[in-house]
Protein backbone atom coordinates (compact mmCIF):
# COMPACT_ATOMS: atom_id res chain seq x y z
CA UNK A 1 0.00 0.00 0.00
CA UNK A 2 1.20 3.12 -1.04
CA UNK A 3 2.42 6.21 1.40
CA UNK A 4 2.72 8.75 -1.50
CA UNK A 5 -1.12 9.55 -0.62
CA UNK A 6 -3.19 12.89 -0.38
CA UNK A 7 -5.57 13.83 2.23
CA UNK A 8 -8.66 15.23 0.78
CA UNK A 9 -12.67 15.75 1.39
CA UNK A 10 -15.72 15.28 -0.47
CA UNK A 11 -19.01 17.17 0.55
CA UNK A 12 -18.11 19.80 2.01
CA UNK A 13 -15.71 18.19 4.38
CA UNK A 14 -18.20 15.28 5.46
CA UNK A 15 -16.27 12.49 4.19
CA UNK A 16 -12.57 12.33 4.65
CA UNK A 17 -10.35 10.61 2.14
CA UNK A 18 -7.24 9.31 1.47
CA UNK A 19 -6.25 8.71 -2.27
CA UNK A 20 -3.05 7.93 -3.99
CA UNK A 21 -1.05 11.05 -4.67
CA UNK A 22 -0.29 9.15 -8.40
CA UNK A 23 -2.85 6.97 -10.24
CA UNK A 24 -6.78 7.43 -10.41
CA UNK A 25 -8.50 10.41 -8.24
CA UNK A 26 -11.42 10.54 -7.80
CA UNK A 27 -13.83 13.35 -9.79
CA UNK A 28 -16.93 15.42 -9.45
CA UNK A 29 -18.88 11.88 -11.04
CA UNK A 30 -18.68 10.09 -7.98
CA UNK A 31 -20.17 12.42 -6.11
CA UNK A 32 -22.89 13.06 -8.45
CA UNK A 33 -23.06 9.18 -9.10
CA UNK A 34 -23.86 9.05 -5.22
CA UNK A 35 -26.43 11.68 -5.19
CA UNK A 36 -28.68 10.32 -7.53
CA UNK A 37 -28.93 6.71 -5.60
CA UNK A 38 -32.12 6.87 -3.08
CA UNK A 39 -31.57 4.03 -0.67
CA UNK A 40 -34.08 2.62 1.24
CA UNK A 41 -33.72 1.01 4.66
CA UNK A 42 -32.98 -2.87 5.04
CA UNK A 43 -31.89 -2.33 1.38
CA UNK A 44 -28.42 -3.68 0.18
CA UNK A 45 -26.55 -2.01 -2.38
CA UNK A 46 -23.71 -3.20 -4.72
CA UNK A 47 -20.50 -0.35 -5.28
CA UNK A 48 -19.60 -2.27 -8.36
CA UNK A 49 -15.83 -0.85 -9.03
CA UNK A 50 -15.87 0.92 -5.76
CA UNK A 51 -12.11 2.87 -6.23
CA UNK A 52 -11.12 3.75 -2.79
CA UNK A 53 -14.84 4.12 -1.51
CA UNK A 54 -16.26 8.07 -2.59
CA UNK A 55 -19.07 6.86 -3.88
CA UNK A 56 -20.00 4.20 -0.98
CA UNK A 57 -18.86 7.14 1.59
CA UNK A 58 -20.29 10.04 -0.11
CA UNK A 59 -23.96 7.69 -0.21
CA UNK A 60 -23.50 6.99 3.45
CA UNK A 61 -22.79 10.41 4.62
CA UNK A 62 -25.67 11.79 2.85
CA UNK A 63 -28.38 9.27 3.69
CA UNK A 64 -27.53 9.56 7.27
CA UNK A 65 -29.07 6.83 10.11
CA UNK A 66 -30.80 5.64 7.35
CA UNK A 67 -30.30 1.56 7.57
CA UNK A 68 -28.72 -0.04 4.71
CA UNK A 69 -25.95 -2.18 3.52
CA UNK A 70 -22.89 -1.52 0.76
CA UNK A 71 -20.43 -3.88 -0.58
CA UNK A 72 -18.31 -2.46 -2.85
CA UNK A 73 -16.17 -4.66 -5.46
CA UNK A 74 -12.82 -3.21 -6.34
CA UNK A 75 -9.99 -4.98 -8.82
CA UNK A 76 -6.93 -3.24 -7.45
CA UNK A 77 -5.24 -4.60 -4.55
CA UNK A 78 -4.01 -1.17 -3.51
CA UNK A 79 -7.40 0.60 -4.25
CA UNK A 80 -9.53 -1.63 -2.43
CA UNK A 81 -6.69 -0.71 1.02
CA UNK A 82 -7.15 2.30 0.78
CA UNK A 83 -11.12 1.91 0.65
CA UNK A 84 -11.22 -0.08 3.76
CA UNK A 85 -8.90 2.61 5.49
CA UNK A 86 -11.38 5.19 3.99
CA UNK A 87 -14.10 3.12 5.87
CA UNK A 88 -12.80 3.30 9.43
CA UNK A 89 -11.36 6.88 9.11
CA UNK A 90 -15.08 7.65 8.48
CA UNK A 91 -17.01 5.37 11.02
CA UNK A 92 -18.98 3.27 8.24
CA UNK A 93 -17.74 -0.80 9.59
CA UNK A 94 -20.44 -2.09 9.76
CA UNK A 95 -22.50 -0.23 7.13
CA UNK A 96 -19.29 -0.73 3.71
CA UNK A 97 -17.59 -3.73 2.67
CA UNK A 98 -14.75 -3.46 0.14
CA UNK A 99 -14.01 -7.12 -1.28
CA UNK A 100 -11.13 -7.79 -3.83
CA UNK A 101 -12.29 -9.35 -7.48
CA UNK A 102 -13.34 -8.92 -10.75
CA UNK A 103 -16.72 -8.30 -11.59
CA UNK A 104 -16.22 -10.94 -14.49
CA UNK A 105 -15.63 -13.71 -11.68
CA UNK A 106 -17.22 -12.27 -8.94
CA UNK A 107 -16.42 -13.42 -5.28
CA UNK A 108 -18.86 -15.39 -3.28
CA UNK A 109 -19.64 -12.19 -1.15
CA UNK A 110 -21.25 -11.00 -4.36
CA UNK A 111 -23.38 -14.31 -4.99
CA UNK A 112 -24.96 -14.57 -1.35
CA UNK A 113 -27.55 -13.06 -2.70
CA UNK A 114 -29.00 -10.90 -4.85
CA UNK A 115 -28.82 -6.90 -4.66
CA UNK A 116 -31.23 -4.16 -3.83
CA UNK A 117 -29.46 -1.73 -6.25
CA UNK A 118 -26.29 -1.26 -8.01
CA UNK A 119 -24.76 2.04 -8.67
CA UNK A 120 -21.35 2.38 -11.06
CA UNK A 121 -18.58 4.35 -12.42
CA UNK A 122 -18.00 1.79 -15.71
CA UNK A 123 -14.59 2.52 -17.28
CA UNK A 124 -14.98 5.16 -19.58
CA UNK A 125 -12.38 4.54 -22.12
CA UNK A 126 -12.51 1.05 -24.50
CA UNK A 127 -9.44 -0.89 -24.86
CA UNK A 128 -8.14 0.74 -27.89
CA UNK A 129 -9.46 4.75 -27.36
CA UNK A 130 -6.66 7.42 -26.93
CA UNK A 131 -3.35 7.03 -25.45
CA UNK A 132 -2.87 4.61 -22.21
CA UNK A 133 -2.13 6.80 -19.19
CA UNK A 134 1.80 6.31 -18.12
CA UNK A 135 0.41 5.21 -14.54
CA UNK A 136 -1.16 1.71 -14.61
CA UNK A 137 -3.65 1.83 -12.14
CA UNK A 138 -4.79 5.16 -13.97
CA UNK A 139 -5.38 3.49 -16.85
CA UNK A 140 -6.86 0.28 -15.33
CA UNK A 141 -9.61 2.05 -13.95
CA UNK A 142 -9.92 4.14 -16.82
CA UNK A 143 -9.77 1.51 -19.64
CA UNK A 144 -12.04 -1.81 -19.81
CA UNK A 145 -10.32 -4.83 -19.73
CA UNK A 146 -11.92 -8.54 -18.96
CA UNK A 147 -15.55 -6.82 -19.67
CA UNK A 148 -16.38 -3.97 -22.19
CA UNK A 149 -19.37 -1.72 -21.16
CA UNK A 150 -22.11 -4.32 -22.23
CA UNK A 151 -20.43 -6.85 -20.00
CA UNK A 152 -19.70 -4.58 -17.28
CA UNK A 153 -23.70 -3.55 -17.14
CA UNK A 154 -24.42 -6.91 -17.93
CA UNK A 155 -22.90 -8.50 -14.82
CA UNK A 156 -24.53 -5.98 -12.27
CA UNK A 157 -27.47 -6.38 -13.76
CA UNK A 158 -26.79 -9.97 -13.03
CA UNK A 159 -26.47 -9.05 -9.22
CA UNK A 160 -29.02 -7.34 -8.88
CA UNK A 161 -32.99 -8.35 -7.80
CA UNK A 162 -35.64 -8.19 -9.76
CA UNK A 163 -37.62 -4.84 -9.89
CA UNK A 164 -33.93 -3.50 -8.23
CA UNK A 165 -32.29 -0.35 -9.50
CA UNK A 166 -29.08 0.49 -11.48
CA UNK A 167 -27.48 3.66 -11.32
CA UNK A 168 -24.52 4.62 -14.02
CA UNK A 169 -22.61 7.47 -14.82
CA UNK A 170 -20.75 7.36 -18.01
CA UNK A 171 -19.43 9.18 -20.80
CA UNK A 172 -22.19 11.14 -23.08
CA UNK A 173 -21.02 9.74 -26.35
CA UNK A 174 -21.65 6.10 -25.17
CA UNK A 175 -25.07 6.86 -24.21
CA UNK A 176 -25.91 4.86 -26.95
CA UNK A 177 -24.09 1.78 -25.49
CA UNK A 178 -25.66 1.77 -22.07
CA UNK A 179 -28.83 2.24 -23.84
CA UNK A 180 -28.47 -1.03 -25.85
CA UNK A 181 -27.02 -3.09 -22.51
CA UNK A 182 -30.43 -2.04 -20.99
CA UNK A 183 -32.42 -2.42 -23.47
CA UNK A 184 -34.69 -6.02 -22.99
CA UNK A 185 -33.79 -6.22 -19.77
CA UNK A 186 -34.52 -3.24 -17.83
CA UNK A 187 -37.31 -0.89 -18.11
CA UNK A 188 -38.26 3.04 -16.47
CA UNK A 189 -34.82 4.33 -17.94
CA UNK A 190 -34.19 7.72 -17.04
CA UNK A 191 -31.35 9.60 -18.40
CA UNK A 192 -30.04 12.96 -17.03
CA UNK A 193 -27.43 14.85 -18.87
CA UNK A 194 -24.87 16.65 -17.14
CA UNK A 195 -23.77 19.81 -19.07
CA UNK A 196 -20.48 21.47 -18.05
CA UNK A 197 -22.43 24.95 -18.20
CA UNK A 198 -25.86 25.68 -19.89
CA UNK A 199 -25.57 25.53 -23.71
CA UNK A 200 -23.12 23.43 -23.85
CA UNK A 201 -23.10 19.56 -24.92
CA UNK A 202 -23.27 17.01 -22.43
CA UNK A 203 -20.32 15.01 -21.32
CA UNK A 204 -21.75 12.73 -19.07
CA UNK A 205 -24.89 11.05 -18.19
CA UNK A 206 -26.57 9.40 -15.39
CA UNK A 207 -28.37 7.03 -16.40
CA UNK A 208 -30.92 4.92 -13.66
CA UNK A 209 -33.17 2.00 -14.93
CA UNK A 210 -34.98 -0.76 -13.26
CA UNK A 211 -34.72 -4.40 -14.00
CA UNK A 212 -37.24 -6.63 -15.33
CA UNK A 213 -39.96 -4.05 -15.41
CA UNK A 214 -41.52 -2.69 -18.53
CA UNK A 215 -41.65 0.91 -18.34
CA UNK A 216 -41.43 4.34 -20.52
CA UNK A 217 -37.94 6.28 -21.11
CA UNK A 218 -37.53 9.27 -19.43
CA UNK A 219 -34.64 12.12 -20.80
CA UNK A 220 -35.00 14.59 -18.37
CA UNK A 221 -33.10 18.69 -18.28
CA UNK A 222 -29.37 18.32 -17.77
CA UNK A 223 -27.73 19.90 -15.30
CA UNK A 224 -25.05 22.63 -15.67
CA UNK A 225 -22.18 22.14 -13.54
CA UNK A 226 -20.83 25.63 -13.72
CA UNK A 227 -22.27 29.00 -13.67
CA UNK A 228 -19.57 30.59 -14.72
CA UNK A 229 -15.55 30.13 -15.20
CA UNK A 230 -14.67 28.67 -11.73
CA UNK A 231 -17.83 28.82 -10.43
CA UNK A 232 -20.35 25.75 -9.85
CA UNK A 233 -23.64 26.29 -10.51
CA UNK A 234 -26.27 27.03 -7.34
CA UNK A 235 -27.78 23.59 -7.89
CA UNK A 236 -24.18 21.50 -8.58
CA UNK A 237 -23.05 23.36 -5.06
CA UNK A 238 -25.78 21.75 -3.27
CA UNK A 239 -25.10 18.31 -4.18
CA UNK A 240 -21.23 18.61 -4.02
CA UNK A 241 -20.63 20.57 -1.10
CA UNK A 242 -23.79 20.13 0.48
CA UNK A 243 -24.61 17.01 0.56
CA UNK A 244 -28.09 17.52 -1.63
CA UNK A 245 -29.69 14.57 -3.30
CA UNK A 246 -29.68 14.27 -6.86
CA UNK A 247 -33.53 13.04 -6.81
CA UNK A 248 -34.35 11.69 -10.89
CA UNK A 249 -38.28 11.07 -9.75
CA UNK A 250 -39.32 14.86 -9.44
CA UNK A 251 -35.95 16.27 -11.10
CA UNK A 252 -38.15 17.60 -14.26
CA UNK A 253 -40.80 19.30 -11.63
CA UNK A 254 -38.57 20.79 -9.51
CA UNK A 255 -37.14 22.75 -12.13
CA UNK A 256 -38.45 26.11 -13.38
CA UNK A 257 -40.05 26.41 -16.89
CA UNK A 258 -37.75 26.98 -19.72
CA UNK A 259 -34.54 26.28 -17.78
Amino acid sequence: MTTDRTDDSLLGGRVALWQPRAGYRVSIDAVLLAAAVAPRAGERILDAGSGVGAVGLCLLARAGDTPFEIVGIEAQVEYAALARENIARNGAWGRYTVVEGDLARPPVALLERPFDQVMSNPPYLDTGAGTPSPDDATDMANRESALDLAGWIDRCLARLRSRGTITLVQRADRLPAVLAALDGKTGEITVLPLWPGAGEPARRVIVRARKGVAGPATLLPGLALHGGPGKYSAEAEAILRDAAALDLSSWDRRRPAGS
